[in-house]
């Protein structure tokens, strides 16, 4: 059986840009999606803190050291420049892997720059 877990977790960014006339995506600074793993045109979802909106996307690479966080096309609606985000994609992974496994959360600061990153437990370990 494979299970759908979180994989890694963007908390906290705030949105920089909201671009309506783009094909759709979110661009994500490409430094953050290498410290959490998450690869472009990989799926993610994204909960805006600041109204409750979920959206489901994927991503493109921003510029690496730019704190870009830019909802694009239709999701332009979704958000504000200065709304707080919470971005986060999931794997299938086997009970096998689940027993090594460790998802990746960065904290982010005010500047979406990494303030901590946080490896969380294997689930089995915290059963």
């Amino acid at each position: 059986m494979l299970r759908t877990m979180m994989k890694s977790k963007i908390h906290r960014a705030r949105v920089t840009e909201a671009n309506l006339n783009y094909v759709g995506s979110i661009t994500i600074d490409q430094h953050i999606l290498d410290e959490v793993g998450i690869l472009p045109h990989e799926q993610v979802q994204i909960v805006n803190n600041n109204n409750g909106a979920r959206l489901e996307t994927y991503v493109i690479p921003g510029e690496r050291h730019s704190g870009v966080i830019c909802l694009n096309g239709a999701a332009a609606r979704l958000v504000q420049p200065g709304d707080i985000v919470i971005i986060v994609s999931y794997g299938l992974l086997s009970e096998e892997e689940l027993e090594t496994f460790q998802p990746k959360v960065a904290i982010m600061n005010e500047q979406n720059e990494i303030e901590e990153m946080i490896e969380q437990e294997s689930p089995l370990t915290i059963i």
